[in-house]
């Protein structure tokens, strides 16, 4: 395809995705003012609460949190769209042994981000809001802000999803043949330190939810270099055998 035809899909492909955005930021902001999306969110805080609700302290606060959060919603329920148009997009250039792998993992991927956020909605939150609340408790009442909340909640949310796409993002790269297994054994101490940072880079600033995500970080990457070394037997037994240089034994060669 020429360059210019190459730029054409391009843009063809970016406006579907903003479309599919557009629709599905419309709809989100549907789901969090009349689906019940914000109790979902707020649930896990109510027994810390000194009243029965969040608080906010501007009259457009409410206006403004239910369009963040639609926003967010939307992002999620758009995603599918999206992806499908990159892959539409750069599918041409792969080869057909990386599309076998390409096309699982982002399945794969999608059932690891759900279950990282079912993480750390279920597991994490409701140990980090313990933890958070067990401080100071005869001097301070829980007043809490609804912007700030959910703020902190979100990144939590995002995070344990996000951080869940590790072994997708491994299995590409061994498909690829850009990761070996015996690289990421060798790196195992130094992704144990990186490990760490990110987790301190990327939770809501509690130690609790940072302890909480370096562990299932750490089985993550144990887990990576075992579909690592699965993709690396698959692309070595496809591979077709190469005719060798020297004839076989006993056989006489004719000048």
């Amino acid at each position: 395809m020429p360059f210019l035809d190459h730029l054409e899909e391009l843009r063809w492909r970016v406006l579907w995705a903003l479309l599919a955005l557009a629709v599905a930021t419309v709809v989100g902001f549907l789901l969090v003012h009349y689906a019940g999306v914000m109790e979902i969110l707020i649930r896990p805080v109510r027994p810390y609460l000194a009243g029965e609700e969040l608080v906010y302290f501007n009259p457009a606060t409410p206006f403004f949190v239910t369009l963040k959060l639609g926003f967010m919603v939307g992002i999620l329920l758009a995603f599918p769209v999206v992806v499908y148009q990159v892959w539409a997009f750069f599918s041409p250039a792969l080869e057909t042994e990386e599309k076998k792998v390409v096309i699982p993992s982002l399945y794969f991927g999608l059932v690891l981000f759900c279950a990282g956020v079912a993480m750390a909605y279920f597991w994490v939150l409701p140990l980090a809001l313990r933890f958070l609340a067990g401080f100071q408790e005869a001097f301070l009442a829980p007043n809490i802000e609804v912007g700030e909340y959910l703020g902190f909640v979100i990144r939590l949310l995002l995070a344990f999803g996000l951080v869940f796409e590790l072994p997708v993002v491994v299995m590409i790269l061994s498909a690829m043949g850009l990761v070996t297994p015996q690289f990421l054994k060798d790196k195992r101490r130094h992704a144990i330190v990186g490990i760490t940072v990110l987790a301190s880079a990327i939770t809501p600033g509690d130690i609790a939810s940072t302890f909480l995500m370096i562990g299932p970080m750490i089985i993550l990457y144990e887990g990576s270099i075992v579909l690592s070394r699965l993709i690396q037997k698959r692309r070595e037994g496809d591979e077709p055998l190469r005719p060798s240089s020297e004839p076989p034994p006993g056989t006489v060669e004719m000048s």
